[in-house]
């Protein structure tokens, strides 16, 4: 299996040279402008601590077209009842530091040091954007990611309440059908995305829809005001 090895250039190889497992490349930085050309190519970094940097390009590719969000009977009821405040962007620094503390099941965090500083920079500058679910004074949920164009790259989320992150997921879904948004990559297939109305394509249809959601510029600021109303 040959994996590229990257320089400092913050280019990549083409995705066809991607291994079978999807991993396309090591090495390299996490510098804002490689960061942004790998997410523009359909590209991630995904690795612990102690490793060298992985880039990854999975095919199949888990996605959630904003339109096919599923929300179950049980979710409605929780959504009707409203137990929860939503914001958008007032705490990124917690919302990502939550989600790179240990879970019970995982040796180690994938969210590095260098992660969190590579991503704090790029919240700074308009592209990264938490979700914050509230229960009165606590962020008890909240999910981060990245949006280019039309789509929102979904990186990572954490709970503290049970179904805390399932009620901020499907309120900001909403939002982003509002905002006209085409996708939601969500990477990597779980039970839980499945739940939400996720499902796989071939990587080649994610590229080409990717393709049509950078034509669209980039909200390229805070996103406070996204929940400044909860109806939905």
């Amino acid at each position: 299996m040959n994996i590229f090895v990257l320089g400092k250039d913050p280019v990549f190889p083409p995705i066809n040279f991607t291994s079978n497992i999807g991993l396309l490349a090591i090495g390299g930085d996490l510098s804002y402008e490689r960061l942004v050309n790998a997410y523009r190519n359909g590209i991630f970094p995904w690795y612990s601590n102690g490793e060298p940097i992985l880039w990854w390009s999975p095919n199949p590719r888990c996605v959630l077209f904003p339109h096919e969000l599923h929300v179950s009977k049980s979710m409605k009821k929780l959504l009707n009842k409203n137990p929860f405040d939503l914001t958008c962007d007032k705490n990124f620094k917690e919302v990502i530091e939550n989600c790179a503390k240990q879970r019970k099941s995982q040796k180690e965090t994938w969210i590095t040091d260098d992660m969190l500083n590579a991503y704090f920079k790029l919240h700074k500058l308009g592209l990264a954007h938490s979700v914050e679910v509230w229960q009165g004074r606590e962020i008890v949920a909240g999910l981060y990611g990245v949006s280019i164009g039309k789509c929102f790259f979904g990186e990572s989320m954490f709970y503290k309440v049970n179904s805390a992150s399932k009620f901020g997921f499907i309120v900001f879904v909403k939002k982003l059908q509002q905002m006209d948004f085409l996708m939601i990559d969500c990477q990597v297939n779980t039970w839980h995305l499945k739940s939400l109305g996720a499902r796989e394509i071939p990587r080649i249809e994610f590229m080409e829809k990717l393709k049509e959601c950078l034509e669209y510029r980039t909200l390229k600021k805070s996103w406070s005001f996204l929940m400044s109303n909860p109806e939905f």
